[in-house]
């Protein structure tokens, strides 16, 4: 019934994590901005652990999704979109990034804002106003901490204030994954 799968894609992805209000969005706002001034494809994804319907009720492509639509597309003048089915809404399985992968396939570097759980390059992102310890403490997965705050972790700190030089760790860290 199916057709055969497409030969992977590596999607070269870097993860920002942090806890609460920490400056992720910001930080990868900033990034993008910086990297594709200077010419990169950057693309972002926005990791999630609340459950959103991201397809309006009511609307025909959230007809066809109930109708049992395995894939709907939209195409509008100035947007397209895609609503795919979890296979299993609850996988921290990299196999969710990999059927993303194809869309991502031209860009240099792809920013996922969040995941701690996955498999993948993340660097953290800590303000000294936020109560809570970082996540490196405690998540030997994390590769740096993105701070200009005093802190006491095992790994690399950078600093924030200079988007310029966070932004060339950022893409040696996408530019390392093969």
């Amino acid at each position: 019934m199916g057709l055969e799968a497409p030969a992977t894609i590596l999607m070269k992805r870097v993860h920002i994590v942090g806890r609460k209000n920490s400056g992720k969005t910001t930080l990868i706002v900033e990034l993008v901005r910086l990297l594709s001034e200077q010419g990169y494809r950057v693309g972002t994804i926005k990791h999630t652990h609340h459950s959103h319907e991201l397809d309006a009720p009511g609307k025909d492509s959230h007809q066809h999704r109930q109708a049992g639509s395995s894939v709907v597309g939209i195409l509008s003048p100035g947007m397209t979109a895609v609503f795919q089915a979890a296979d299993d809404p609850v996988s921290r399985d990299a196999s969710r990034y990999d059927s993303l992968a194809p869309m991502f396939a031209g860009c240099d570097l792809v920013l996922v804002e969040g995941d701690l759980q996955t498999d993948a390059v993340k660097i953290e992102v800590w303000r000294a106003g936020i109560s809570e310890a970082p996540y490196a403490t405690v998540a030997p997965a994390i590769t740096a901490v993105v701070t200009d705050d005093s802190i006491d972790v095992r790994i690399p700190t950078w600093t924030r204030t200079n988007i310029e030089s966070l932004a060339e760790k950022v893409l040696s860290l996408a530019k390392s994954q093969t």
